[in-house]
């Protein structure tokens, strides 16, 4: 999940605002993670699948 549809529990306004110290503190924290940080598991396996795949049809291209 990406942070900008994250809501505060603390001050209950979107985290991407930053209103509070608990929002600033998640949103810094959440920026940290990297770019597949915001990722979701099930897209992470579907984008390693695709990845496998793109891979066995370049190596069946390479040796057909």
């Amino acid at each position: 999940m990406t942070y900008d549809r994250l809501v505060c529990a603390n001050c209950a306004a979107p985290v991407t605002e930053g209103r509070c110290p608990v929002c600033r503190a998640n949103r810094e924290r959440l920026q940290q993670e990297g770019p597949l940080g915001g990722l979701s598991p099930v897209a992470l396996l579907t984008l390693l699948v695709v990845l496998i795949a793109a891979v066995a049809l370049l190596a069946a291209h390479q040796t057909a």
